[in-house]
Order: structure tokens, then sequence, then C-alpha cells
């Protein structure tokens, strides 16, 4: 019985400290005044723990994708960067706490366009089915999570 406490212990002790990782992790979000969405997005970051400061840049939007690397077929409404990785439009969370746990060797993660369901998107009942891609260094993507629609 006392290792069952003593390994309980440890695991809720791994628990928080891994909470308080996301809790700790900034990330930097750059988007055009009066996106509703982008600050939708912003919500959803500060929900699952993250600390999100949002900086509108305007025109220089565009260039900043460009140079972080993004591909254009990956442009979505607002560009972040948390730890390295570039975060391009509405990445849930949950996909942006696997890349810094995994951390591939990437530019970062991509949801193209505006799907609706996908966080800062959701609004109403229905939701669209849609991807993030993993943007690779030479500028190729390929399917890190899927969503279906509803």
């Amino acid at each position: 019985m006392k290792y069952s406490i003593k390994t309980l212990s440890v695991a809720t002790l791994l628990t928080l400290v891994g909470t308080a990782a996301t809790a700790q992790t900034a990330i930097h979000v750059a988007k055009t005044r009066g996106c509703g969405c982008c600050v939708a997005w912003v919500d959803h970051l500060s929900e699952a723990g993250f600390l999100p400061a949002g900086e509108n840049v305007g025109g220089a939007l565009i260039r900043l994708k460009m140079d972080r690397g993004i591909p254009v077929s990956m442009f979505s409404c607002h560009t972040a960067t948390v730890d390295g990785y570039t975060i391009e439009g509405h990445v849930p969370a949950a996909d942006i706490n696997r890349l810094l746990e995994q951390r591939p060797d990437a530019i970062g993660l991509a949801v193209p366009g505006m799907p609706i369901g996908s966080p800062g998107m959701d609004f109403g009942d229905g939701a669209d089915a849609y991807d993030v891609f993993l943007v690779n260094k030479d500028g190729s993507t390929e399917v890190f999570s899927s969503y279906p629609a509803n």
C-alpha cells in the first residue's frame, strides 16, 4: 500500500509539472486589428494554459508568414510563434502541446483557411472536417492530425 501511495504521489507531481510547463509557455500571436476569430483563438490558448500575447501587425503579417517559411497554400488569418515553432491559423492547443512534446525538426503547424469548428471558428453546432499539417523545413507538409466534420 505504501508503494501505491508513493507511485500516486509521483504521478500527481509529474502531472502538475506537465501542467505548469504548459502554463508557463508563452506564445506570440501576430494578427490584424479587429479579427474576432483571432481573439477567439487566443482565448482558446489561454483556456488551455498557454500565455498568449497578441500583436496587431497589419500588412506585415504576410511578410511574417513568408519569413517564417509558411507555404502560401497553408496561409490563414494569424501567425503565432512558440518555442521556436511557427503556428499558422486555427491550430488546436492539443496539437501545439504535442508538437512541443515531440519536438520534430520542422517549421511548425498549420491549419490553412478558416475551417468552421476549429478553435476560434467554433460557431454553433456544425464543424467542417479539417487537417492540421506539419510544415517541414523544406516547405513540404504532412498531416499531423485530422478532425472530422459533424
